[in-house]
């Protein structure tokens, strides 16, 4: 028992250091990226991609691009999380079921207060598919489907580690995905949606160190009662 609870704590150890240098490194990318946006050096970038991504554009694909960016809407995501959530805390995971509840109000949280610290405008190059009047930068759907997919994919994982390269590349396809159709659409810039996965990852990442580590006081915890019920005997 002891060997796993050491492995468990290695584990864990290996988690912190990537999460922290993941952390670090977007931290990084969002301050250079929310810097350049504020002194307006990105727009010929962010233009010439959305003009490029205009010359894609088709009836079957402009369908497409709608459904996939639905599946980022907070509601959606809401729903998502409220049905995964019920169902963790049936099977005795209330500390993933937590963290997914507190991962999804504190991506929603984040969004709501750095949009209006930067207040961009959203790109008007054409007619958007939706009307939109909230500020642009970061991408809320970026960030939050980063979020919410991302801890939702590090938790079936868990409990299907044979499938976990499937699973990520799932997640990872189905984020971009959504990322990408925001650009397609014309309602946000390129670098809005890059600023949203890099506010999401570091929020992503305190969220599974925070998992992690209330899964490790459970284990603790569960050994010390056995051996605890042990010592009677």
């Amino acid at each position: 028992m002891r060997s796993k609870l050491a492995k468990l704590s290695l584990r864990v150890f290996r988690i912190r250091v990537i999460g922290i240098l993941v952390s670090v490194l977007s931290l990084w990318i969002f301050a250079r990226l929310a810097r350049r946006v504020l002194q307006q050096q990105t727009n010929a970038f962010d233009t010439a991609i959305m003009l490029a991504m205009r010359g894609i554009h088709n009836p079957l694909f402009d369908q497409a691009m709608m459904g996939t960016t639905f599946l980022g809407d907070p509601t959606i995501l809401f729903i998502i999380c409220l049905v995964l959530g019920v169902w963790l805390y049936r099977h005795q995971r209330r500390s993933a079921a937590n963290t997914l509840a507190i991962a999804y109000l504190g991506a929603l949280l984040l969004q709501f207060v750095l949009k209006p610290v930067f207040t961009r405008e959203r790109p008007a190059l054409w007619e958007q598919f939706i009307l939109l009047r909230d500020y642009s930068f970061p991408s809320g759907h970026a960030l939050m489907s980063l979020v919410v997919y991302g801890l939702i994919s590090y938790i079936l994982t868990g409990y299907f580690p044979q499938r976990q390269k499937l699973i990520t590349s799932i997640t990872v396809l189905l984020v971009f995905a959504i990322g990408f159709s925001r650009i397609y659409l014309g309602v946000h810039w390129p670098t809005d949606v890059i600023g949203g996965y890099a506010a999401g990852a570091v929020w992503l990442v305190a969220c599974i160190l925070s998992l992690r580590v209330w899964q490790q006081r459970r284990h603790r915890h569960a050994q010390v009662e056995r051996e605890s019920v042990s010592s009677r005997r």
